[in-house]
């Protein structure tokens, strides 16, 4: 493992959380959670807006207490460890820097106040100063350091709280939507930057995100939540080709699961799976291929390839259902709202749920 700050650092441990439960009176943000995640992993957790996820995140630091249930880090519980000794550090949405100080100050901020603290088992100023130059070439800070947050891109101010972070040498690094005030173009390098980090420390890195892309590029374990509970978890790859239920179907992957609604149950296919045929089906379909026919509606160019949002011909007299979306490649001839379009499904490829959104044996 890469030698980072004079040691290697080593991830916590397994960490499992045990029927955990939060609530704010009448309101429950987390339901009976039972998670496992695995040690040195990066782990992701995605879900829509008020799943619960920071509320997990905020459990896991030890800045709020569940309910009901336990933290279990290696085994032992951590409910009576105090913050310090949680081996844990957290990186905020907002970063939350300090704005009066410089980013040396900002990243030695933690060790300073351990040295304040007890002077015999902190660092000592000769110390600091080395981990700060040390975690400051890491993250490439050092042409900064003498500056203030607000002198900063957005980039930079990420950067620097990743630094603060990790100059603590935790064994857990918790980052609660990290990327979300960055701008396309940074995001892209910011994701390299933490896959990077991420290699360099092996620590256990949980990050929470919305942006399931961010998600799935990212994560070594992916974890899917819905009102208050996890409703899968696995790796990224995993979720994506076997999703447990029609709403993990429908969350993870962009553009989104194409799902079907009959009496017996639900029926989905990606659009990725799917092939255009540009001269009617042929000799092309296998048993069990599904054939659909539709007419383009939008076409959405990103560069490689084109999404296809299509409507059958039913679609025409009920415009809220009976859609469906096309992923068309690149070298293929692009079609064009008003043509028509014929696709095969591969049986293989084809997703089953129950009349209760569940996933069905293949």
């Amino acid at each position: 493992m890469t030698q980072l700050l004079d040691r290697p650092v080593t991830a916590a441990g397994d960490i499992d959380l045990v029927g955990i439960s939060r609530r704010f009176g009448e309101t429950t943000a987390l339901d009976a959670i039972d998670l496992h995640i695995p040690a040195g992993s990066l782990t992701a957790i995605v879900g829509p807006s008020g799943c619960g996820k920071s509320t997990l995140l905020r459990i896991l630091a030890g800045l709020d207490t569940p309910s009901s249930g336990v933290v279990q880090v290696a085994g032992e519980s951590v409910a009576s460890r105090p913050l310090g000794q949680r081996d844990v550090a957290m990186v905020f949405q907002d970063y939350a820097l300090y704005p009066h100080m410089t980013v040396e100050r900002n990243i030695s901020f933690g060790l300073r106040l351990a040295r304040r603290h007890d002077r015999t088992t902190g660092p000592s100023h000769d110390e600091i100063a080395v981990r700060v130059d040390q975690v400051a070439r890491l993250l490439g800070l050092t042409e900064v350091l003498g500056r203030r947050p607000g002198q900063l891109s957005g980039g930079q101010r990420q950067r620097v709280a990743l630094a603060r972070a990790i100059i603590r040498r935790p064994g857990v690094l918790l980052l609660d939507e990290p990327l979300s005030a960055l701008d396309v173009a940074l995001r892209a390098s910011a994701r390299a930057e933490i896959l990077r980090l991420h290699r360099e420390i092996g620590a256990t890195l949980v990050l929470v995100t919305h942006d399931q892309h961010e998600a799935l590029s990212m994560a070594s374990h992916l974890v899917v939540m819905d009102r208050g509970r996890v409703v899968q978890s696995g790796s990224p790859q995993e979720v994506f080709r076997r999703p447990a239920s029609v709403f993990v179907a429908g969350f993870v992957g962009s553009p989104a699961m194409n799902l079907t609604r009959s009496a017996d149950g639900w029926t989905g296919w990606r659009p990725t799976d799917a092939r255009i045929v540009p001269d009617g089906t042929g000799d092309v379909v296998g048993p069990g291929d599904r054939v659909v026919i539709g007419v383009v509606d939008v076409c959405e160019f990103t560069g490689s390839s084109q999404e296809l949002r299509c409507r059958t011909e039913a679609a025409l007299e009920h415009p809220a259902g009976l859609s469906f979306t096309l992923v068309q490649r690149e070298g293929e001839r692009w079609l064009a709202p008003g043509d028509p379009v014929v696709a095969v499904v591969p049986a293989a490829s084809v997703h089953s749920f129950d009349a209760d959104g569940r996933r069905l044996d293949d």
